[in-house]
């Protein structure tokens, strides 16, 4: 199944959709297209993002973000999303990293929420979000209760799978697989197909299985410009360039226009990324594989 198929037929208007990839695997690709098809008012949700909550942000896509971090990791802010908080045009609940990650727990449990010490001081609860508490009924201390998160829909990039959708991941997951699980749907790209017999050579490597994933598609460099550990590297200059040109809404629209509209998908995309840079970028991969 292509990725164009995957959205119109998985994400409409108004889905709550949760962004796997923690700096690793992010699912651009997926993104992007979501972008291009024109959906709206979706509330996107994890624990830290990347600078894709951003772009759709710039883009229109989102009404709302529920997240523990949201910015360009390791460079700075995300100026679309602080332009937006600041013009009142996004709802947002800023919420914590551990804290997004039980609330996606909760969810994967079939639970309505988890208990906690944490969010009991400081600022954080009452300003865009509001903890309900609890005494503990076996020690009588006071906990927070952390309510359960359950998207419609994961977008997932991993390194493999099968075609029947049993999924391989290796390296840094964040909350990747334990937000995929809590989703109601979950969307897959990968670098490449294997047959389940090489699945089933390292089985502990497989951490969606298929009987989770409702779509999966082939698509190498589909987490461009984050990196896919064993295949290539993080675009650091891309990450840099785009702090530089969303610093403005004429410099994000440029962005958008160049990257995302004018890219009738995501061949022309990797074309214009260039050679050169894809070689580069896959000479920095690590060695680790899926034995």
């Amino acid at each position: 199944m292509s990725i164009s198929a995957l959205v119109e037929e998985h994400i409409n208007d108004g889905d709550t959709v949760f962004v796997g990839g923690f700096g690793h695997c992010v699912p651009f690709a997926l993104g992007f297209e979501i972008i291009r098809q024109g959906i709206k008012d979706l509330t996107l949700c994890r624990s830290g993002t990347d600078i894709l909550f951003d772009i759709f942000i710039g883009a229109g896509t989102a009404r709302k973000v529920v997240y523990g971090y949201l910015g360009n990791p390791g460079i700075g802010l995300g100026h679309a999303f602080r332009r937006a908080v600041k013009a009142g045009t996004i709802a947002y609940e800023d919420w914590t990293n551990m804290a997004m990650i039980l609330r996606l727990e909760a969810a994967r449990q079939g639970v309505p929420f988890l208990p906690s010490r944490i969010l009991q001081l400081g600022d954080i609860a009452g300003a865009s979000i509001e903890i309900k508490t609890m005494d503990c009924p076996y020690t009588g201390e006071k906990l927070a209760c952390i309510p359960a998160l359950k998207p419609d829909v994961a977008l997932v990039h991993a390194q493999q799978a099968d075609r029947s959708g049993n999924v391989q991941f290796i390296g840094v997951d964040g909350d990747t697989v334990t937000g995929a699980l809590a989703s109601e749907k979950v969307l897959v790209t990968v670098e490449r197909f294997v047959e389940s017999a090489e699945i089933q050579k390292s089985p502990e490597s497989t951490r969606i299985p298929a009987y989770r994933v409702s779509g999966v598609a082939e698509l190498r460099w589909g987490a461009h410009p984050s990196y896919v550990e064993g295949y290539y590297g993080r675009d650091d200059d891309h990450y840099f360039t785009y702090d530089k040109e969303a610093r403005s809404e004429e410099g994000l629209a440029a962005y958008l226009k160049r990257w995302v509209f004018d890219c009738a998908g995501h061949s022309a995309y990797l074309g214009l990324v260039g050679e050169e840079v894809l070689a580069e970028l896959k000479s920095q991969a690590s060695a680790r594989r899926i034995s």
